[in-house]
């Protein structure tokens, strides 16, 4: 009984501490992007910037978690970067700076690989360590819940407060959101072995592999920005749904809450690459539905699918990355964001581009969904691979 509630306590610092690195620090910018259009007078191009710096920030952090092996340290920045999150929300009200905005939108991008990456690896690392079966579902519902609630917050004081106070509630809320995301992680276990004495072993995938899941994942990072930066104003945009925007991102946050959750159900009867495979092609559907079919509800079912898939992509391909090198989880975790990341640079700023010459970003989504195609087809041959590793792997392990 003790040891399922620390268990989620553990879980829940880890979904306060992405309800603030994400939802607060990430994701506010997107439903307050139509309203700082408006009232602070931020252009096309420069909300793509300010999104690509973002994601510069995040691959930075990316980077760091990578190369670092040491968990203390990993806890340490971890906290730093919750910090972080709070100091980036507040710094976008106190200035209409553009490069002030900038700096922000980097160091935001920072805290949310300090609470994606170094938090998620020392989650995952406590719960493997202490034998329970290491899926982050629960840990990530943190994201859709804080996509879902900026959406609501948003909606909620539209009218009421212009734009830098909006930025400074969302500061407010932020300061409430560290307390329990620092209190409830514990510090981190450096011993050789879990808690009923087995050894932890590191068990890595053939260089081929990594290569090829590296290319799929900047595939999914493609897909996944361009909706997630720009889904409020495309919506908005389109014929007879202006002002829906906000509801469609609000529907992404839902969706996304129990996705990796329900991922984490479909991996142990599919197999996690056949999983991704499947959440992958459903986000395509997701991901261009806005835009070829129009209307509300088309608009709304895009939104429950990407919502829906998305974070179950980045869920298992982290809980894969934790099962692989289960003593130090966040070094192929900041790999494989780092191509995450790297997409996560181009695409706003190409959809920014493009945007400024053809006057919106719908053009966008269907680049998105051509860009996911070739993930899938990259996911696909992802399986032989592995089936080829797998039957190489006793000879080159001869028994004595």
């Amino acid at each position: 009984m003790t040891s399922q509630r620390e268990r989620l306590q553990v879980l829940g610092a880890g979904i306060f501490s992405l309800l603030l690195t994400f939802g607060v620090a990430r994701f506010a910018y997107t439903p307050l992007l139509p309203i700082m259009q408006q009232q602070a007078g931020l252009g096309l191009a420069e909300a793509g910037w300010l999104a690509a710096l973002n994601y510069a920030g995040y691959l930075s952090g990316a980077l760091v978690a990578s190369l670092i092996s040491d968990l203390v340290l990993k806890d340490r920045l971890y906290r730093i970067g919750l910090v972080v999150a709070i100091v980036s929300t507040l710094m976008m009200g106190l200035t209409n700076d553009p490069w002030l905005w900038t700096l922000s939108r980097f160091i935001a991008g920072l805290s949310s690989a300090a609470g994606m990456l170094l938090g998620t690896g020392l989650i995952l690392n406590w719960l493997i360590r202490h034998n329970h079966r290491p899926e982050l579902g629960i840990h990530f519902t943190g994201i859709g819940l804080g996509i879902a609630g900026c959406s609501i917050a948003v909606w909620l004081m539209a009218g009421s407060l212009d734009w830098r106070e909006q930025w400074f509630a969302f500061t407010a809320i932020g300061c409430l959101l560290i307390v329990p995301a620092l209190a409830w992680l514990p510090a981190p276990d450096t011993s050789p072995v879990t808690k009923s004495g087995a050894p932890m072993h590191d068990n890595p995938p053939s260089p081929l592999f990594l290569r090829l899941f590296m290319a799929a994942y900047f595939c999914a990072g493609f897909g996944y920005v361009i909706s997630a930066t720009f889904i409020v104003a495309i919506v908005n945009g389109l014929p007879g749904l202006a002002g829906q925007g906000a509801l469609a991102f609000l529907a992404i946050g839902l969706a996304a809450a129990p996705a990796a959750f329900n991922w984490d159900l479909i991996a142990r009867y599919t197999g996690d690459l056949n999983a991704l495979i499947l959440a992958a092609a459903l986000q395509i559907v997701g991901i261009v539905l806005p835009v070829a079919w129009g209307g509300l509800l088309p608009t709304l079912f895009g939104a429950l699918l990407f919502g829906g898939t998305f974070i179950g992509m980045v869920s298992l391909v982290l809980t894969m990355a934790g099962r692989y090198y289960p003593t130090r989880p966040a070094k192929m975790m900041g790999k494989m964001t780092l191509s995450y990341g790297v997409a996560q640079i181009i695409g706003p700023a190409v959809v920014g581009w493009l945007a400024t010459r053809l006057g919106n970003y719908s053009i966008g989504l269907y680049l998105a969904g051509g860009v996911m195609v070739v993930g899938v087809v990259l996911l696909v041959i992802l399986k032989f691979v592995e089936k080829r590793d797998a039957e190489a792997m006793p000879a080159a392990c001869p028994q004595n």
